[in-house]
């Protein structure tokens, strides 16, 4: 792992924090002592790696105190629409490169997000690939790499739109 890709899962737990998804306390000190190995230099680092299990309670806090000393610190939007904007985006980025798989990151589109936003048009596609996906079968003549397919196509082209200015963080 580089200090790039230790970064990037900083990055990736503090938005799903953020997002209010439940984060176990073992992934930010697994990601801490990932860090410190790649050489990621922080404070506050050897702290949070070295946490012991019975220590995991302070997880959450030291987390936050090396996102601040990495600059790393990642507040939603205030406005609940505008957070809900900013989370589809970032679930439709994971989605677009990859590193989500389509069905459950257009499943988290359509339950946790469209729903509260009262089916926008512009989630409309991303929330016809989850019902696809969550409805496929083997006999229905579609492939589910072609599903997943349509799925990765309909992110990018979400994230194409910028789906006006509520939509960006």
């Amino acid at each position: 792992m580089t200090s790039a890709d230790a970064l990037d899962q900083f990055r990736h737990i503090a938005r799903e924090r953020a997002f209010g998804r439940h984060v176990g306390s073992d992934r930010p000190i697994q990601t801490g002592l990932d860090a410190l190995i790649a050489e990621v230099e922080s404070p506050s680092l050897a702290m949070l790696a070295g946490l012991l299990r019975s220590e995991e309670p302070e997880a959450p806090e030291l987390f936050d105190q090396v996102l601040g000393e990495l600059g790393l610190l990642f507040h939603p939007p205030a406005d609940p629409r505008a957070a809900k904007w900013a989370m589809a985006h970032w679930i439709a980025g994971q989605i677009a490169d990859g590193s989500l798989d389509p069905a459950a990151g257009t499943h988290l589109i359509w339950a946790d997000i469209a729903y509260d936003l009262g089916y926008p048009a512009e989630l409309e596609p991303l929330v016809h690939c989850a019902h696809n996906l969550d409805g496929w079968e083997e006999s229905g003549g579609v492939s589910i790499d072609e599903l997943n397919g349509e799925a990765v196509e309909a992110a990018k082209q979400f994230l194409g739109r910028g789906s006006g200015a509520e939509a960006r963080d």
